[in-house]
């Protein structure tokens, strides 16, 4: 087995949670949330978080506007609508549960060593 699959899939399981943890907190520019995620060493590719945008996008559960920028282009800034807050509350419960559940199995693994 490949360990940096595993860690990979790891990180890809928990990428929406995060994504949307940092969108909760207010608007936010892709740009800013892929900063953000650096921040908290879990790096993420453009190419992987705009096609993930779009995902919630079309599932309803963010929105965005645009806003004009001086130095180029408008930027397109996502908020979460009210199906998305939903959304995050069911993903945070499962995040807690899983989180809790592995805590508890590993502290166990590591008391009989």
């Amino acid at each position: 087995m490949n360990i940096d699959n595993t860690q990979s899939q790891m990180r890809k399981g928990v990428l929406e949670f995060c994504i949307l943890s940092i969108i909760k907190q207010g608007e936010a520019y892709p740009s800013d949330i892929i900063e953000k995620m650096k921040e908290a060493k879990l790096d993420i590719l453009e190419g992987t978080l705009y096609p993930l945008l779009t995902r919630l996008k079309n599932a309803e559960y963010l929105t965005y506007r645009w806003v004009e920028s001086s130095s180029g282009p408008p930027r397109k800034y996502f908020s979460m609508t009210d199906k998305g807050e939903s959304f995050y509350k069911v993903l945070e419960a499962t995040w807690n549960e899983l989180a809790n559940a592995v805590h508890q199995l590993t502290q166990q693994s590591e008391s009989h060593q």
